[in-house]
């Protein structure tokens, strides 16, 4: 299993124009978040990091909703957030109506759309956010050149954990950890 530390118990966060519980780590950059929905493009949600998550994931309690991933790297295009799912092979393939309000998070909170997979009314929902924290984790995207050798990318620190996701080519998910494979 991989696991992340977060804070302990929950807090109340009155951030958002949601109030959230929050159990976060601020050394380690990671928060896990619960709210309830309300449908409402433009809600916010409070994460407790005091800096911007670079990403997260956030899926509905008990629904059979898909797992919607958050990545800054993604963009957006039509005027819509552009996500994947941690639980599908999809490419990006365009925006997601009504899923982050195309509103980029800040140090404080997440944006909502008005989509039933973040944002479903009375919904129960959990959000694991992550920020960067220097020399122990990175967030970003690389270009492949096609060669068995791969592309070196520089985080400035051994990475213990890896996920890799191609965002333009539907393809799974890949995930690398130092305890399993040490090489």
């Amino acid at each position: 299993a991989w696991c992340w530390k977060a804070g302990g118990a929950a807090v109340s966060n009155s951030d958002g124009t949601i109030t959230s519980s929050v159990s976060a780590n601020t050394e380690a950059g990671f928060s896990i978040v619960s709210y309830t929905g309300n449908a409402t493009s433009g809600a916010t949600v409070g994460h407790g990091l005091n800096a911007k998550p670079k990403w997260f994931i956030i899926k509905e309690i008990g629904n059979a909703n898909d797992w919607v991933v958050y990545h800054e790297s993604l963009g957006n295009s039509s005027g819509n957030t552009n996500v994947q799912f941690l639980n599908l092979t999809n490419d990006i393939g365009g925006g997601f109506a009504g899923g982050y309000n195309n509103t980029a998070p800040t140090s404080s909170v997440f944006s909502l759309g008005n989509s039933t997979e973040t944002n479903r009314s009375s919904g129960n929902f959990i959000a694991f956010c992550w920020a960067e924290v220097p020399g122990f984790s990175k967030f970003g995207k690389y270009t492949g050149n096609g060669s068995s050798d791969g592309v070196y990318v520089d985080l400035g620190f051994k990475p213990a954990w890896l996920m890799v996701k191609n965002f333009t080519t539907a393809y799974s998910w890949d995930m690398f950890d130092n305890k399993r494979d040490p090489d």
